[in-house]
């Protein structure tokens, strides 16, 4: 979970992976918190929005070696609890 200013906390829903939304478009549940309040809100990206924020994060990533349980890049991911999610 990422902190920004103000108290304001932004990451990954738990529980709730990447998922796809009506009309080819994707949805990520996100975990918003911010003091005194938790709210959930749906980022939802056209399939090119998802792949410019894929090549950004890769971008951004350079040449640091992936962590051994990372999952493979467009292979299903499983979450804990044994979900496959996307």
């Amino acid at each position: 979970m990422s902190e920004m200013s103000g108290g304001w906390q932004v990451g990954p829903a738990p529980g709730r992976g990447l998922r796809p939304g009506k009309g080819g478009l994707l949805e990520l549940p996100l975990h918003v918190l911010r003091p005194g309040r938790v709210s959930l809100a749906l980022l939802v990206l056209t399939v090119m929005e998802a792949e410019q924020l894929h090549a950004a994060l890769c971008y951004a990533l350079g040449d640091k070696p992936a962590p051994e349980d990372a999952p493979e890049c467009r292979q299903p991911v499983r979450y804990p609890g044994g979900r496959q999610k996307y």
